[in-house]
C-alpha cells in the first residue's frame, strides 16, 4: 500500500517520507495519541501501540532511494536513530495530518502536553510526599 499524499522531510540528516493517515486509522490516531501521552491518564502500551500506528504511515529513504516502510517496532528501531528523532518524526507525522497542527501549531500543542506532563508528575509526587511524611500512628504522650 502507497502512502497517501506522501511528503518528505529531513530529520538529522536522514530523509523520511510522511503519509496521510487513512480516514478510520487517523480518526484513532489522533483520538488515543493526546491521552495515551499524559501520566498518570496514560498507559504506555497504548502510547506505544499508538506510536507504531503512526509510524506504519512513515517511511525511511535511504541513501540508494529504496524506502523502508517503519511498521513494526524493530523497523522504528534499526531506521530511527534516537527517541528525540522519533518524537520529531511523530509531531510532524501529526502536522501533516491534522489542519489544526499545521503552522507551528504542533509545537504549541507539544509543550502544552509538556507543560500538564510536568504538571501532573509534580501532582504525584506532592501526593506521595505527603502520604510517607505523615506519622503511620500518632506519637502516644508516654
Amino acid at each position: 500500500m502507497e502512502l497517501l499524499e506522501p511528503k518528505e522531510i529531513v530529520i538529522n540528516d536522514a530523509t523520511y517520507r510522511i503519509g496521510k493517515f487513512p480516514a478510520v486509522a487517523g480518526r484513532e490516531i489522533i483520538t488515543k495519541y493526546p491521552l495515551s501521552n499524559i501520566p498518570r491518564v496514560g498507559d504506555y502500551a497504548v502510547s506505544e501501540e499508538i506510536m507504531l500506528k503512526l509510524m506504519s504511515y512513515v517511511e525511511r529513504v535511504l541513501p540508494d532511494g529504496t524506502a523502508v516502510r517503519l511498521s513494526t517496532k524493530e523497523l522504528v528501531n534499526n531506521h530511527v536513530p534516537s527517541w528525540e528523532t522519533l518524537v520529531k518524526l511523530e509531531a510532524a507525522a501529526l502536522e501533516h495530518n491534522c489542519s489544526f497542527f499545521q503552522n507551528g501549531k504542533s509545537a504549541a500543542f507539544f509543550e502544552k502536553l509538556g507543560t500538564l506532563a510536568q504538571r501532573k508528575v509534580t501532582e504525584i509526587l506532592t501526593s506521595l510526599l505527603e502520604t510517607s511524611s505523615r506519622p503511620a500512628k500518632p506519637h502516644s504522650g508516654n
